[in-house]
């Protein structure tokens, strides 16, 4: 393939967007050409680097090409891969400008060169649902965090029924992947705490209440997929049991605090649930393979990508918008 063109989405700096054309590396051998159908923005990461409050770490620097919820087609395939042309392919995140910009994570663009390694074959599943793969498996491993640490087994979807939470603190896409998990491996369906009103519906075996209407103070295992903290940790804290574990599945950029009494005279566990796992990807792929999983009714909305700047903008602060999805197949 000669055309080593793109055009990606790039923050220029805080606050500040473009679509503008790059120049890809050359692919390897190992390397598959991908022409992007759809990518998701993430209103966690993406948010606090279109914001400027991601907290420094290396690689982190302006411009940017953010992005690892992209569903692709296989345009070009190198003499080491096994993919075939026109095979539909996920892609969490690629490292693949000449430009001057940071791949961070790199794979909003409507053409990408990546490592047949780093590809996910899609199946059946519809495009625009493909872009939700990275969130679920990010949810399943606030189940498998654990274990993965402290077990050199492989990880069941056995034991992911019995760490799934009891108690689920955020209806946003997060919160409903990880009630919809705790549903499909088989666990007790989880109550889930939501404060905005327009967010309660669209529950799947599983109920959601405001806080104040939960008089439950019995839960061995919460999960905090909010973003929130102080005051909210402090009422989920309330609300265990003696030696229960307390999830925090979110990204936070403040200091996260709660009170310390409480949480002692509990004995709580608290955790931290991070970047999901191989094995996160592979258990939630069994789970929709098997149809005990769906992804269907999460994406609230589709941008052309040619309007991405729009479409971060309503992603981030329409409380209407669950989750956008940027559509490149005409850009």
């Amino acid at each position: 393939m000669e055309d080593l063109s793109t055009h990606a989405v790039v923050f220029e700096q805080p606050g500040s967007l473009r679509v503008r054309p790059l120049t890809l590396v050359k692919p390897s051998k190992s390397d598959l050409v991908v022409e992007t159908e759809y990518t998701g923005i993430s209103t966690g990461t993406e948010r606090l680097l279109w914001e400027g409050r991601m907290p420094s770490f290396p690689g982190l620097g302006y411009p940017l090409v953010p992005g690892y919820e992209t569903v692709g087609r296989v345009v070009q395939s190198g003499d080491y891969c096994q993919a075939r042309v026109g095979d539909r392919v996920f892609v969490p995140g690629a490292m693949c400008y000449a430009d001057e910009v940071r791949g961070l994570f790199g794979a909003t663009a409507s053409r990408l060169v990546v490592a047949e390694e780093r590809c996910h074959l899609l199946g059946d599943l519809p495009p625009e649902q493909g872009v939700l793969l990275a969130l679920a498996a990010t949810a399943m491993h606030m189940f498998t965090h654990r274990i993965s640490r402290e077990s050199e087994r492989v990880v069941t979807l056995a034991d992911a029924r019995e760490h799934a939470p009891q108690l689920i603190v955020g209806h946003g896409t997060l919160g409903r992947l990880l009630a919809r998990l705790c549903v499909a491996v088989g666990a007790p369906p989880p109550v889930v705490w939501e404060s905005d009103p327009t967010r309660r519906d669209g529950a799947r075996g599983y109920s959601v209440i405001a806080m104040e209407d939960d008089d439950r103070r019995d839960y061995a295992r919460t999960c905090d997929v909010s973003g929130a903290s102080g005051e909210m940790f402090n009422d989920v804290i309330a609300r265990m049991l003696p030696g229960g574990e307390f999830v925090l599945g979110g990204f936070y950029s403040e200091p996260v605090s709660f009170a310390f009494p409480p949480a002692f005279m509990r004995e709580i566990n608290l955790s931290i649930a991070a970047q999901w796992q191989p094995i996160d990807f592979v258990l939630v792929q069994a789970l929709i393979q098997s149809q005990t999983l769906a992804l269907d009714g999460l994406i609230s909305h589709i941008s052309p990508a040619n309007k991405a700047e729009s479409g971060y903008r309503q992603a981030f602060n329409d409380k209407e918008c669950l989750k956008m999805a940027l559509d490149w197949r005409d850009s």
